[in-house]
């Protein structure tokens, strides 16, 4: 146990101070199984947290102290609202389990209502799910003082229907079950039942939503030979039967996922957690990629990627290493003086990474800034739009920084004014013969 918490600690070492929407979504803390929401035009998530065990404390699996929530500010910033309910304060838990696994929240009737699954105090159940209540989707929430009565299992999940009939979602194991909610949400008014027509296997995380006249189940479903994967099924009414089409997302590199689907600014997005940041997938963080649909409904599948959701805007951190194509170049854990993250390395002369989606809005921008360290004097960076050969709008002379791992921020003044979504392109040029230009970590519009 001392070896396994060296072990977080050395990893936990690593996290970053910044929130930025490319993936992993939020890296100055571990997050997982996120249920994202949009209420009144803005997108919030509603994850889980993975921490290093305390001492002392026996966590052989993971170790969930409890809730955090985060909304997407600017173009691609996300803000920490802080803790929405510890362990110990959930009024009929037991204490110090660690084990406040994925929350859920939905907006009724103009309130704002939190469902938890956690371990009451003696009781035979697995997990108990509980609802809090607010007049903000941030809270702060009065907390139900027992747990929801018949309910017995993890990961709540709501549907609210266009007749403002609300289902709770949930289950662990072979089956999961749906129930429909009273008009307080603080009850079930039918006993559950179970969903029919899901595949055989182990399944939990379940996700609904609805979408022209469908309603669409989602969930984590484990395959003996792959592992934890995201799968759906489609049903005409939400309490089932459904009909199980397949995975939205193949295995990660074995380890579990967690998930949901939420329309945002006409787009649809999958939320998912993966592992990158830590390297250990019992300190996860989440991610976000987007979601399509065929023409008969069904969903295609989604590929993870580094570039994730978000138009970054003016002062949002621009993480170049999260490219959308690289040509001659590589990324690399960022060395050096510098904190912690990724940058872009091994530039050579001719060598690009684009950027795609960075928002230059109504043209306020007149300057960028980039981080950068350089081992030599000779040679440039510059910033074009919409191609390799498009207009150049920032150029950046190579100088030594003192060597490849000391970094120093270098301001730039914009050459035009540029508005509208672009996509950017950074190239690097020097004398023939340099095997090597410049890092670069970040840049950011001002």
């Amino acid at each position: 146990m001392k070896h396994l918490k060296k072990t977080f600690f050395a990893v936990a070492m690593l996290l970053s101070l910044n929130l930025c929407a490319q993936n992993p979504l939020i890296t100055h803390m571990y997050t997982a199984d996120p249920t994202a929401r949009v209420f009144n035009g803005k997108l919030y998530v509603y994850p889980s947290s993975d921490q290093i065990p305390p001492e002392n404390v026996n966590c052989p699996d993971f170790c969930m102290p409890g809730y955090h929530m985060f909304s997407l500010e600017n173009g691609s910033t996300w803000k920490d609202h802080g803790w929405v309910l510890k362990e110990n304060e959930c009024p009929w838990g037991e204490k110090n389990t660690y084990a406040m696994w994925a929350p859920d929240c939905i907006e009724k009737d103009g309130k704002y209502y939190y469902f938890y699954p956690a371990k009451a105090k003696k009781d035979q159940a697995f997990r108990r799910i509980g609802v809090g209540v607010s007049n903000s989707p941030v809270g702060p929430f009065k907390w139900n003082k027992s747990f929801i009565e018949g309910v017995s299992g993890i990961d709540p999940g709501l549907l609210l229907d266009d007749d403002n009939q609300a289902y709770l979602f949930f289950g662990g194991g072979q089956e999961l079950f749906v129930a429909p909610l009273s008009d307080d949400m603080s009850k079930i008014i039918k006993s559950p039942i179970k969903v029919e027509g899901l595949p055989y296997g182990y399944k939990e995380g379940s996700f609904p939503f609805k979408k022209g006249g469908k309603y669409y189940l989602t969930f984590a479903h484990v395959f003996p030979q792959e592992g934890y994967t995201i799968g759906y099924a489609i049903s005409d009414k939400p309490m089932g039967p459904y009909k199980y089409y397949g995975k939205i997302m193949d295995n990660i590199e074995n380890g579990t996922n967690h998930h949901s689907v939420v329309n945002y600014n006409g787009k649809w997005i999958l939320f998912y957690h993966n592992w990158a940041l830590s390297g250990f997938n019992k300190l996860r963080s989440i991610c976000a990629d987007y979601m399509t649909f065929n023409s008969d409904g069904t969903i295609r599948k989604v590929t993870p990627t580094l570039r994730g959701i978000g138009n970054p805007t003016l002062c949002d951190t621009i993480q170049i290493d999260r490219y959308n194509e690289i040509n001659r170049l590589q990324t690399a854990f960022v060395s050096g003086d510098e904190p912690d993250g990724w940058m872009v390395c091994e530039t050579r002369n001719g060598s690009y990474v684009r950027f795609n989606g960075v928002d230059f809005s109504d043209g306020k921008a007149t300057k960028m800034q980039a981080r950068m360290a350089s081992g030599q004097r000779k040679g440039k960076m510059q910033i074009r739009i919409d191609n390799q050969h498009g207009k150049l709008i920032a150029e950046y002379p190579i100088e030594y920084t003192g060597g490849w791992g000391k970094w120093c921020t270098y301001t730039a003044e914009l050459k035009q004014k540029v508005t509208g979504l672009h996509d950017i392109y950074v190239s690097f040029t020097a004398d023939a013969g340099n095997t090597k230009i410049a890092n670069l970590n970040w840049l950011i519009l001002q």
